[in-house]
């Protein structure tokens, strides 16, 4: 499958960072955007709030200018940190009254991450990496009231 190169680098990024446990939704620095754009965190000043899909100003004016960040634009990347903290079960967009989730949960955070994933894929037009469905390709043959597996293999 040929994918992008911003996406092979997201994805490299992302991976080192659930995998060396710096992947955390509530740090600027290290959620989804953050380590995608090398633990920085001036992707925040894209929008007024963490978890919205409006841009400020600032936002808007680097959206207009056609910048991209690492291959994203402003929107792609609050798209990316929308689908992270949504899958990771915060409510959006964050706010100092909402329950905090733990953090360090592996299958929580693997969940945003899967999300993430998905969305990426979906943005560069290419197959969902994360779909194992094909795999598992099968046709039920309904033999004598007996039921066997034809599996199809790829």
């Amino acid at each position: 499958m040929k994918t992008t190169k911003r996406f092979n680098e997201a994805i490299n990024k992302l991976y080192n960072a659930f995998h060396k446990n710096t992947l955390n939704p509530l740090c600027c620095n290290q959620c989804a955007v953050g380590n995608i754009l090398d633990n920085k965190d001036y992707w925040k000043h894209l929008s007024d709030y963490n978890g919205s899909l409006q841009l400020n100003y600032v936002g808007l004016v680097n959206q207009n200018l056609g910048k991209r960040f690492n291959g994203y634009s402003p929107l792609e990347l609050l798209q990316i940190e929308i689908e992270f903290l949504k899958n990771c079960g915060y409510s959006l967009p964050l706010h100092l009254t909402n329950k905090v989730k733990n953090t360090t949960d592996k299958d929580v955070l693997f969940t945003g991450l899967s999300a993430v994933v998905t969305l990426l894929c979906k943005l560069d037009d290419i197959p969902n990496v994360m779909d194992y469905s094909k795999i598992f390709e099968y046709d039920i043959v309904n033999l004598n009231r007996k039921t066997s597996l034809v599996v199809n293999v790829l």
